[in-house]
């Protein structure tokens, strides 16, 4: 009798892929998953500025997410993602992030870099490969940035972060995450080194909205309140 051939790894159940759209639908669509965290609708004017277009083609690309069904759009209103947009954006941002955490700590690629790198490398990951290095990675629930990664089921961890500037003088807080698209300025936060999982303690905020005092890694620096508000902080 011959021997019973080996069990079969069964195939991971296949999502909806975001390659099933070009690239610039995955990352308007990646954007205003982003911008509607508030929970407002998303402005055409503010997605333009964020994707860098004028308004005219933030909302012609709009009108199209709205076609296939992937946003609901109203007139002066703005733009929310349907169910079927925000799975597809939560994809895409599945993939960046794990990219980002692999690059990092696979190939030592710096965290003013890696950003850049993963975007261009998101939109091809294949679903065997992303379920490859999640499990390689342990299933990690922060990229390099601080940024929740979606698991694999697409649930997003909600933080209890909030932003720098809500510290009050003496308060101690670990810095949960930073802002990842500007490489200069990511740069600038290393040399401080106010980056993800470093400890701080606010020692004194100038009033009239002055800059912010802070101890950091055993020495204290200054940094405006527009840069404290990009950065989260928890207890």
């Amino acid at each position: 009798m011959s021997a019973p051939e080996p069990a079969k790894k069964p195939t991971p159940a296949r999502r909806p892929l975001p390659a099933d759209f070009s690239d610039a639908v995955q990352d308007y669509l990646r954007e205003i998953f982003k911008l509607q965290r508030t929970g407002s609708p998303v402005k055409t004017s503010t997605l333009a500025r964020r994707m860098g277009v004028t308004p005219p083609s933030a909302t012609a690309m709009v009108k199209k997410l709205a076609a296939l069904g992937l946003a609901d759009h109203q007139l002066y209103r703005g733009v929310r993602l349907t169910r079927a947009g925000e799975r597809i954006a939560l994809e895409v941002i599945r993939h960046h992030r794990l990219l980002e955490l692999y690059l990092t700590e696979t190939l030592d690629v710096g965290l003013d870099e890696v950003h850049a790198e993963a975007d261009r490398l998101e939109h091809g990951l294949s679903e065997e490969l992303e379920a490859r290095i999640d499990a390689m990675l342990g299933s990690p629930a922060h990229d390099p940035h601080g940024d929740p990664i979606p698991d694999a089921n697409l649930r997003i961890l909600r933080s209890e972060a909030r932003p720098l500037t809500t510290l009050e003088p003496g308060e101690h807080a670990t810095v949960e995450r930073v802002p990842d698209g500007d490489g200069e300025l990511l740069r600038y936060l290393a040399t401080l080194a106010l980056l993800p999982r470093e400890r701080i303690q606010l020692l004194h905020a100038a009033p009239f909205g002055g800059p912010l005092t802070i101890r950091v890694a055993g020495r204290e620096i200054a940094i405006s309140r527009q840069l404290a508000a990009q950065i989260d902080i928890v207890d």
